[in-house]
């Protein structure tokens, strides 16, 4: 059952619905002014007469440069779409056949920034409760999610977009390990024969059957642990809002969870809400620890690097039963932070436990594949194929350092772990023949 929508607040918004587009740098919301300074001062006009500053993203989106003049920074705001994209007039308008590819997508991101911060009531963040047992949720899309799950009825594009955004984090995870998942073997289903190994070993911890335990001393019934999700290089989904998180323990009623969220950044923007506890005996590496989430579910936070914990067994030993990592968009093979990962993955493919990753595009998704087959060759199982999400974020973000770059949120999705050699390959090589 749905929790009820409170009253929105007496208070008038600061933009009407029908008066969200407006120039990022005349906005009406001065965080809105701040970005578009920050894009004026950091981004440069892609036109092929200046000088490259940085190597594109993806070598294939390249244009040819003849480079004849100095890169310049964007100052001309497109018309169409409200955000800076080029130098001058000039260069806006020799290259708006290109622009003309994204200038509706960059309009729908103005608007949907404008909506965010216009002080409207927004009832679709009034996420549903628990789930009965009886009551199958379908895992097939958003709008079958949302509408088994009994959220309220979205009728609105913007505000799909915006509960999705927040939404595909937990959602996503829970579209892979749950036993009504859309990744299934058959034929486009995408899992592997080693997939549905291990994601079948969680799927059985997260749906135990009933045990007829009762609340009495002869009631009493063994329960296995709760299952750990390592989300490791964690960034903004540290600090979500936990009724989003919540919505993972909604799908397995029976299941219990200890999410766990390391990395150096897990703690941004959120000193003042939790200041870091001394790293004592009993809490050696300054854990946060947020023990009543829900009553199926634990989150802590650790600032640290992974390989500093696993090396000193902090929270050792894994189990496949009962363990998954998770990286979001984790930039395995981006130059600028693949270093940070090479300590990390082999670390990660020894205890054997799934790790599911996503990415922002499929170029990115791409090319952290590709870093792991070059860096641990051989030694890793594919469990999920890579393709897009069926839960990705249905709202699309600006990289503030390249308009011309967008991205969603946890477009695609692919899994692997540790390979598992057999002891006994062949029948007929078994000791007893």
């Amino acid at each position: 059952m749905s929790t009820p929508a409170k009253e929105p607040p007496n208070t008038p918004p600061v933009l009407r619905p029908d008066d969200l587009f407006h120039s990022f740098t005349k906005s009406p919301i001065p965080e809105i002014r701040r970005r578009a300074a920050f894009i004026r001062q950091h981004a440069y006009c892609p036109h092929p007469d200046h000088r490259p500053t940085r190597l594109p993203a993806n070598p294939a989106d390249a244009e040819p440069s003849t480079g004849n003049q100095p890169p310049a920074h964007v100052d001309f705001e497109c018309p169409d779409c409200g955000i800076p994209v080029a130098c001058s007039k000039q260069h806006w308008a020799e290259g708006y056949e290109a622009h003309l590819e994204i200038c509706d997508t960059l309009r729908e991101i103005n608007e949907d920034d404008h909506d965010l911060r216009s002080g409207r009531f927004f009832p679709e963040f009034e996420y549903a409760g628990p789930q009965m047992e009886e009551a199958a949720v379908n895992l097939t899309n958003w709008d079958t999610f949302l509408y088994t799950r009994q959220f309220e009825a979205i009728n609105d594009d913007r505000s799909m977009r915006q509960v999705t955004r927040l939404l595909t984090y937990p959602l996503t995870i829970g579209s892979i390990l749950h036993e009504l998942s859309p990744y299934s073997i058959r034929k486009g289903g995408r899992l592997t024969p080693e997939g549905l190994k291990s994601l079948g070993a969680l799927r059985y911890t997260l749906h135990p059957p009933k045990s007829g335990g009762g609340i009495d001393i002869k009631g009493l019934r063994p329960e296995a642990p709760p299952v750990r999700i390592f989300i490791l290089g964690a960034r903004a989904e540290s600090s979500l809002p936990r009724n989003v998180w919540v919505q993972l323990a909604h799908l397995f009623p029976r299941g219990k969870f200890h999410l766990v969220f390391i990395g150096p950044e897990s703690m941004a923007n959120r000193d003042d809400e939790f200041p870091l506890p001394p790293r004592t005996p009993s809490n050696p590496f300054g854990a946060v620890i947020e023990d009543r989430v829900w009553p199926s579910m634990k989150i802590s936070t650790i600032v640290d690097y992974y390989h500093t914990l696993h090396k000193t067994g902090y929270f050792y030993p894994y189990d496949p039963y009962f363990d998954c990592f998770v990286m979001f968009h984790p930039g395995l093979g981006h130059p600028a932070s693949s270093h940070e990962w090479t300590e990390t993955v082999p670390l990660l493919l020894e205890t054997k436990a799934p790790i599911i990753v996503t990415g922002y595009t499929q170029y990115d998704m791409e090319r952290d594949i590709d870093w792991v087959r070059k860096t641990c060759r051989g030694e890793f199982d594919i469990l999920m194929e890579p393709g897009e999400n069926s839960f990705r974020s249905l709202r699309w973000d600006l990289n503030d350092l390249d308009p011309q770059d967008i991205s969603c949120g946890n477009w695609g999705a692919w899994a692997f772990r540790g390979k598992r050699y057999a002891l006994y390959p062949k029948y007929d090589q078994h000791p007893s023949k």
